[in-house]
């Protein structure tokens, strides 16, 4: 099956699932299309009892995705541009320092916490050997909360505006942290810890943080400069696409952090370049073009998390592991959050119970899973894909579907109704 062909399987299911979602169910369209598509793989499943050809065909559809290039070199720059777009970096500026810690610190404590207390219950409690450094793999790439999926949900449920900065600022920004911490440990893993120095590991963390940042600084500037010298809003509107395409593939090719590069140009043109450097007319088109982009590829890749529970393995040992890796995600990112939010509270409004909204609200989605299929296989990936994968799939559904709920019984009011789109 050619490229073209899965593509367009891909958009026709989104689409049709998208019609049923707004049609019948009336969820936030994320989860409703994920829903959807995993109702489609258990019937898949089902079928496949009866005749084990419908698996063979739809497994090998499935396995000509490459799920995690996809994700990571194609649409993470897509989603975190058009999220960054639409971020008011005046009110971002407020939370700045909290959400620095939270991006930063935060991620990386939240990796160890998760990856030790994983390493000790999955050895000794489970039974299933795993090294260390693999555990903290695992605590890397399910650290980050998912940007797309966090932004997805809080368009539907409208959460006051002081707690939807500090949710967007962190989910932001800890993603391109996490995927450089990601990085830095599958390093480690696969050369040893005996040969990587702590200078070579500060170096290749600063490179990618700094020249991520560097480059997005750059290239939101070179945005505003064009798009100050013409006033043509279909040029203008190309322009941003390829700033996005462009400047992701440079900073990988010069090992800067994409993600980082990405949402600091999306920070800079959604405010500068966007406010004095574009005529009205091309405010209106930019917005409804990455609009657009970001409704339809979340489709799809939403779409695309639910169909690959065709790819993972149901061994008894590594479902019990997600389900308490599940419980120990949660505890760990509410630790984490504890902290930081009593600290700043004294100084900065926050709504009551942030840490407890903010911990059952922190979604992973499609790029902990990219990263788990992308590590090797001795890296214990089948185990480590499949704990990933229950994470993620409660994370959306569970946690997804119940934040609103959980938000109004905390006594915090919603700023709208609830909006289905």
């Amino acid at each position: 099956m050619d490229i073209f062909t899965i593509i367009t399987l891909l958009v026709v299911i989104s689409s049709i699932f998208g019609y049923i979602n707004v049609r019948f169910f009336k969820l936030p369209t994320t989860i409703g299309l994920m829903i959807m598509a995993i109702i489609l793989t258990l019937l898949i499943l089902l079928g496949g009892t009866f005749n084990q050809k419908i698996i063979s065909i739809a497994e090998n559809t499935i396995n000509q995705i490459d799920f995690s290039d996809l994700i990571l070199d194609v649409l993470l720059s897509f989603l975190l541009f058009a999220g960054a777009l639409h971020t008011d970096w005046e009110k971002l500026k407020e939370q700045g320092v909290p959400i620095l810690i939270l991006a930063t610190v935060g991620v990386l404590t939240s990796t160890f916490l998760v990856g030790t207390a994983f390493f000790y219950v999955t050895n000794y409690l489970i039974g299933y050997q795993i090294a260390f450094i693999h555990c903290l793999l695992f605590g890397a790439l399910i650290s980050p909360t998912d940007p797309i999926a966090v932004l997805g949900i809080l368009k539907s449920i409208g959460v006051p505006k002081q707690l939807e900065i500090k949710f967007v600022g962190e989910s932001l920004f800890n993603d391109g942290v996490g995927v450089v911490i990601f990085l830095t440990l599958f390093n480690i893993a696969n050369k040893g810890i005996d040969n990587v120095g702590a200078s070579e590991i500060a170096i290749l963390f600063a490179e990618e943080v700094i020249g991520g940042i560097g480059l997005g600084l750059a290239l939101g500037y070179l945005t505003f400069h064009l798009t100050r010298t013409i006033d043509h809003y279909e040029t203008e509107v190309m322009i941003t696409l390829a700033i996005v395409m462009g400047g992701y593939l440079l900073a990988s090719s010069l090992h800067f952090s994409g993600p980082l590069a990405v949402v600091v140009a999306g920070l800079f043109i959604g405010n500068s370049a966007r406010q004095t450097s574009m005529s009205e007319t091309t405010r209106v088109y930019l917005d409804r073009f990455w609009e657009l982009i970001d409704v339809f590829l979340n489709a799809v890749l939403f779409v695309l998390i639910g169909l690959e529970l065709l790819i993972i393995s149901y061994e008894g040992q590594y479902l019990i592991a997600g389900l308490v890796a599940i419980v120990i995600v949660l505890l760990s990112r509410y630790l984490v959050l504890k902290a930081p939010i009593a600290f700043f509270s004294k100084r900065l409004e926050f709504v009551p119970h942030t840490d407890l909204i903010m911990s059952w609200g922190g979604l992973r989605g499609g790029i902990s899973i990219a990263l788990a299929l992308s590590l090797a296989e001795d890296m214990n990936r089948e185990f480590l894909l499949t704990v990933t994968y229950v994470v993620v799939v409660f994370s959306i559904i569970v946690q997804g579907l119940t934040v609103e709920k959980l938000i109004k019984r905390l006594g915090v009011s919603l700023v709208k109704d609830k909006d289905s789109h």
